[in-house]
């Protein structure tokens, strides 16, 4: 029998992560491993990854802040498209192998809750109105931290929260172009609309980018996904307020590769997608990167879920072996 991370079973939706860990191999593991459904029900790929938020601007701030928000996306993703025991044994390896006890990881000293942790964040967001900086990762890193502290309010702490701004701060402007006037996504509180712009977007830059890697097209998800998620928390006025950026973003995947872009060889064709259990498996124990593994796959499933569009889903999917 094969258990499921049912959204029932884990009300709570908590992390993937154990303090032991799992770092011996699949071979030896027993079938199911009940130390990794605990973590869950423990939110231990939460703190992880808040703390990594956290920490990162006084390490290398942007590939950090990657690792960070890709252990939240990756309970997330595990807990909303209820992965089976199998993959979230293989991710919780994954995990404990690359990034959990790393000092990037490392727990915080305790303290008292700053109760109003998510609106600092979301000013902090909002301070770079209107610029798109780096492939929108201030949004992208302020949703997953905004999301963090809400499902674990205890770890809001000042520390934490001060490195959380920090990092936003440290987002720095990118190709930030004038927007094209005819880009016009729809209000990021119409979670159906808006998640059809986006997925739309990102498919039409899969092609436009084949042979050029796919971080225009992964980024399209996780940029706009981000936004949709953080006006579906009430978050409104903090998406909103990222608009001109997201456009700016739309008219740069739009134009394609420019003249000398360096070409990268693209994915081998597979069948096999992130909800497949095979599909993390097959992954090497050094494969993740920065974290984009977690990241890209994260947002297209929950954009596909608010998007409720079959067609959709259907031509994406045929395409989507070139982003994962």
């Amino acid at each position: 029998m094969t258990h499921k991370l049912t959204r029932r079973r884990f009300a709570s939706t908590g992390g993937l992560l154990v303090a032991g860990g799992l770092a011996t191999g699949l071979a030896n593991q027993p079938q199911y491993s009940f130390a990794a459904i605990e973590a869950i029900e423990q939110q231990r790929l939460i703190e992880l990854g808040l703390n990594a938020l956290a920490r990162s601007p006084d390490m290398n701030y942007f590939a950090d802040g990657h690792r960070g928000a890709a252990m939240i996306s990756a309970h997330l993703m595990c807990v909303n498209n209820q992965f089976d025991d199998q993959a979230a044994q293989r991710i919780n390896q994954l995990f404990n192998l690359n990034w959990a006890n790393s000092k990037l990881c490392q727990p915080f000293a305790e303290g008292d809750r700053v109760e109003d942790a998510t609106e600092q964040v979301g000013k902090a967001l909002a301070e770079g109105s209107g610029v798109l900086r780096e492939v929108g990762h201030d949004a992208i890193f302020a949703m997953h931290a905004i999301k963090g502290f809400r499902m674990m309010p205890q770890l809001a702490t000042q520390e934490r929260v001060t490195g959380v701004c920090e990092l936003l701060r440290s987002i720095k402007p990118w190709r930030d172009v004038a927007p094209d006037p005819s880009i016009e996504p729809p209000p990021f509180s119409n979670a159906v609309e808006a998640s059809r712009f986006v997925l739309q977007e990102a498919s039409d830059a899969i092609d436009r980018f084949s042979g050029f890697g796919q971080g225009f097209a992964g980024h399209m998800l996780t940029f706009g996904q981000s936004l949709i998620e953080m006006a579906a928390m009430g978050d409104v006025e903090w998406a909103e307020s990222c608009r001109v950026a997201f456009c700016k973003y739309v008219t740069v995947t739009r134009q394609g590769p420019k003249d000398g872009d360096r070409k990268i060889k693209d994915h081998r064709f597979s069948k096999l997608r992130p909800d497949d259990t095979e599909y993390w498996q097959q992954r090497g124990d050094k494969t993740l990167g920065i974290g984009h593994v977690f990241k890209y796959p994260y947002a297209y499933y929950d954009l596909l879920s608010r998007a409720n569009s079959p067609e959709l889903r259907q031509s994406f999917d045929a395409k989507a072996w070139q982003l994962f």
